[in-house]
């Protein structure tokens, strides 16, 4: 089990959360504190980058979600970087692709 670390950066686009270890039911709560914490303006991009991410199960998909809704309804958009391969096999396989911007890195998230 590798714990839960996420950093914020800001970028011209919005924040950028990156996010390292595993994102499963034990250390979701992390990850919704943080994304509960933000203020999104409207026309921002929320970007998470999921490069250190090592492990996500159901609970982490689920607030990939929510981290979603909770973007649109600030009328602010959502993006995931750099998604480790096992995740977005996960991600195809529920169709959660057609739903999420997926980029290969940060860089290519937050250009404008």
């Amino acid at each position: 089990m590798n714990p839960l670390s996420i950093t914020t950066q800001d970028a011209t686009t919005g924040p950028v959360l990156q996010i390292f270890g595993d994102l499963d039911y034990t250390t979701v709560g992390e990850l919704r504190e943080r994304l509960t914490a933000l203020t999104l303006r409207p026309g921002q991009r929320l970007v998470l980058d999921l490069a250190g991410m090592t492990f996500c199960d159901s609970s982490g998909i689920t607030a990939l979600i929510a981290a979603r809704n909770q973007t649109h309804a600030a009328h602010a958009d959502i993006a995931l970087a750099a998604v480790p391969a096992h995740t977005l096999r996960v991600l195809r396989m529920v169709g959660l692709d057609q739903i999420f911007v997926v980029h290969p890195d940060s860089d290519a998230a937050t250009r404008p």
